[in-house]
């Protein structure tokens, strides 16, 4: 394979384009051929065809005015590329790697919402349908199991940089995120034993209310009027999904509205306690150091309030082994929601991830609606309408005051 380096001090003007100033530029070369430049992502040079020359000790690359003499020499050690022995013609053409590029994302989106579904669907179906009543240990089970597969993707499978924790204070902010945090969970675990999930993502669409009340109050940070203004119908929307709900549960309504004010909690105060450059954490990462925590804190809160759910869950699986896999399927799931989530975040916009995200809270409820058949009333689908409505109003008005 020959490599060749062009030096040029005057302006460069290659087949078919306008003149660029540049101070130098490589072409590589296989089979004694060169390669096109924008194979090489040079984007200056918008022609996608460089004239193929013969290379010789010493030769000229063209006749046109600008180009200096090619020689045969060194790559340069910055662009550390080396151009395989076949012709660029063969590589995918743009419209077949958009396409490729639609088709991954469409396919993390919907494994986003299967994951995400599927777990809230599992965790319903095992807390109320099946009989287990033991939200807190679930809980526990989804966040050892966080713990292990956040372990093998990062440390392993190497699919995000590792970021270490700096410092004690890092480690204790960590804690704290991970304690409201854990709180979330079990809250919205023990509400979907007394509510059907589609009151439940009613009630957890209110989450930008509680984010902005919590972020005026801790950060005195002030939105725009017509911000605030948008709230409006979320939170009324909830209350007339609450007057018109057939299977409304008090104590189940008032402890979802806590697991929900707890996660717009742990999004205001990680934007609060790691804000700065060198304590910010990615959410995979972010992942491995809270979900360990929260086992911590789980397992005595479990043994304590959930008395021997451990010989209660072995004694349901001597009758049916169905609950083991039930268990170690929905915790591999919970792990996959976070996974996804990032993966979504990374490769859609900001604007798409809360399409999508408004979206899944409706695709949950009607799934959920034609599994459990729980009843559902006119009124309180058009209480659930006009929050969803009122998020999406909120989502604009927060992207329009940036």
């Amino acid at each position: 394979m020959a490599q060749i380096q062009l030096n040029a001090s005057a302006p460069l003007v290659p087949f078919n384009c306008g003149a660029k100033q540049l101070s130098k530029s490589v072409l590589v070369c296989s089979s004694r051929r060169c390669a096109s430049f924008s194979t090489l992502s040079f984007t200056s040079f918008r022609s996608t065809k460089v004239r193929n020359f013969e290379l010789g000790a010493s030769t000229a690359a063209a006749s046109n005015e600008g180009f200096e003499e090619v020689v045969e020499g060194q790559p340069l050690p910055a662009l550390g590329y080396t151009w395989p022995d076949k012709k660029p013609s063969h590589r995918d053409p743009p419209h077949k790697m958009k396409g490729k590029s639609r088709l991954f994302t469409i396919g993390l989106v919907t494994a986003w919402y299967s994951s995400n579904i599927g777990v809230l669907l599992l965790n319903k179906y095992l807390l109320s349908n099946y009989g287990f009543k033991y939200p807190i240990f679930l809980t526990m089970c989804h966040m050892t199991a966080c713990s292990l597969l956040s372990y093998i993707a990062i440390a392993w499978m190497k699919m995000v940089p590792m970021q270490t924790i700096r410092s004690r204070v890092q480690f204790l902010k960590i804690t704290a995120l991970s304690l409201v945090f854990c709180v979330s969970v079990v809250f919205g675990n023990i509400s979907l034993r007394y509510l059907p999930v589609s009151f439940n993502q009613a009630i957890g669409a209110t989450t930008p209310f509680f984010t902005a009340v919590f972020a005026y109050f801790m950060t005195l940070k002030r939105e725009a009027w017509l911000t605030y203004l948008t709230l409006v119908p979320v939170v009324t929307g909830v209350i007339i999904a609450s007057g018109g709900e057939p299977s409304f549960h008090l104590f189940g309504f008032l402890i979802c509205v806590a697991a929900t004010a707890a996660r717009a909690l742990k999004s205001v105060l990680q934007g609060i306690l790691l804000s700065s450059e060198g304590e910010k954490l990615n959410s995979m990462n972010l992942l491995l150091y809270m979900a360990p925590i929260a086992v911590v804190f789980l397992l005595p809160a479990t043994l304590i309030m959930e008395e021997n759910v451990v010989g209660i869950t072995l004694a349901l699986a001597r009758d049916d082994v169905k609950i083991i896999w039930y268990l170690l399927f929905n915790s591999a799931l919970a792990y996959f929601v976070n996974l996804t989530n990032f993966l979504v975040t990374k490769h859609t916009s900001a604007l798409t991830l809360q399409v999508l995200g408004n979206a899944k809270g409706a695709v949950a409820v009607v799934v959920s609606i034609l599994i459990f058949r729980n009843p559902v009333s006119v009124t309180g689908m058009m209480g659930y309408s006009l929050t969803v409505f009122g998020v999406i109003l909120y989502s604009e008005a927060k992207k329009r005051s940036k």
